[in-house]
Parts: C-alpha cells; sequence; structure tokens
C-alpha cells in the first residue's frame, strides 16, 4: 500500500470502469462517461484528497479515496477480488482513520454491503437513492472506531437536532393549515389523510411501518394542535 501518484490518474480511471463494469448489475452503471472519469481520477490526483494504491508485482490492483469523515471509495480490479485486497485497504482507512468513518454503498449490492458487515461495519441508514447520481437507493455504514458508543450517540445527538428543527417546522405549518380548514382544531382533524400521511411515510421508513407511524403522527399533529392552542 502507497499514496497514489498523479501520474496514475489513468490507471485508477481504467480500474474504475472496468470494475463497475465487473460489478454490474450488483452495482448501477456509472452515470459518467469514460472521458468524464478520466478527468475527474486527474482532477483527484492534483488535490489535496487523500488516495491510496494497493500494488502488487508493480500493478496496481485496489484504491481508495479517503475523507476526512469518510471513505469515498474503495475499488478492487476484477480479477484481483477474493484474494484480501480490498480487507488489506480497508484496514488501511481504519489505520488511518481510527475515531470512525462513513462510506455509502448501494443497497443492491450486497456482496459489498456483506463485505463490510463482515469487517465491522454496522449500516446506519437506508435512503432511496434520490441523493446520489444513479438515483439507487443506498445504505450509509459506518466504522465506529474504539468508541462505538460514543459515535452512536454523537450520530443520534445529530439526528435528533435535525428532528427537533423538522418538528418545529411540522407544528408550524399545522397551526397554518387550521387557518383555512371549516373546522379547525382538534375536532376538524381529518383521520383518512392522517392514515394517508402514515403509509406514505412507511414507504420511506418500511422498518417502522404504516402502524406504528400512524401512533407517532398522531402525537405530533396532537402536540403540535396543543401547541398552535396555547399560542393564541
Amino acid at each position: 500500500m502507497r499514496p497514489a501518484r498523479a501520474e496514475e490518474a489513468r490507471t485508477l480511471a481504467e480500474l474504475f470502469l472496468a470494475a463497475r463494469e465487473a460489478a454490474y448489475p450488483a452495482m448501477p452503471h456509472s452515470v459518467h462517461p469514460p472521458e468524464a472519469v478520466h478527468r475527474w481520477f486527474t482532477e483527484l490526483l492534483g488535490s489535496a484528497r487523500e488516495t491510496w494504491v494497493a500494488e502488487r508485482d508493480d500493478a496496481v490492483v485496489g484504491y481508495l479515496v479517503l475523507d476526512p469523515d469518510w471513505l469515498d471509495s474503495l475499488y478492487v480490479r476484477p480479477g484481483a477480488t477474493g484474494q484480501g485486497i480490498g480487507a488489506a485497504l480497508l484496514d488501511l482507512a481504519k489505520a488511518l482513520r481510527p475515531e470512525g468513518f462513513g462510506l455509502w454503498v448501494f443497497e443492491s449490492n450486497e456482496p459489498a454491503r456483506r463485505f463490510y458487515r463482515r469487517h465491522g461495519l454496522v449500516e446506519v441508514r437506508r435512503t432511496d437513492g434520490r441523493g446520489n447520481e444513479e438515483q439507487a437507493p443506498d445504505v450509509e455504514m459506518a466504522w465506529l472506531g474504539p468508541d462505538p458508543l460514543g459515535a452512536l450517540r454523537a450520530r443520534i445527538d445529530g439526528v435528533d437536532d435535525d428532528l427537533a428543527e423538522l418538528l418545529d417546522r411540522r407544528a408550524r405549518l399545522t397551526a397554518l393549515v387550521q387557518q383555512h380548514k371549516t373546522v379547525p382544531g382538534h375536532a376538524g382533524r381529518d383521520t383518512s389523510r392522517e392514515a394517508e400521511i402514515a403509509e406514505r411515510m412507511a414507504a420511506r421508513a418500511p422498518g417502522l411501518g404504516a402502524a406504528r407511524l400512524h401512533r407517532i403522527m398522531q402525537a405530533v399533529i396532537t402536540e403540535s394542535l396543543d401547541a398552535a392552542d396555547e399560542q393564541e
């Protein structure tokens, strides 16, 4: 293992393209044409971002790109998989980021998910893919470092901070919509709409299920209406 050199941009671009092609359909095809991929690697190796390669018999057989808190990418050349190269690169990432890091993997890429789970990473979030270029469902995984409890609590704190802002927005909108209803407040609650909201949310959070989300949203709406009454 060694840091990548600027003149290896073409080598890494070709490795990436070959690895993505070999991984299909577990991974969707890259949305970028080969020439764009080559430009990206040229820019990458001309930047301060940390890029390492695995070399065997004077040939590059894998690479990783490591940001401060994220493992941006880890690829092994087709034909060289299953030989410990990916594990060695992942161990390098752990050594370089001992406090932990996150990464994204496509939900459909079960071999990669098994690999990361086998090496101690955990799945902390799933999305429908609207945030990635391929628009394919993905999974955030994390290496929690030497203090898993502290790392998970830090993540929970961040989610709770976001949740507080979302609940505030929801409460404000719930209060505003009462001004446009024939029967405002608790008396005018639309139970069928509340059920539809829970069903829609369940599509985004299947692990919670519609029934549980319905109970959660009943509480959110009740508290939002009570807050609105108190502010009048």
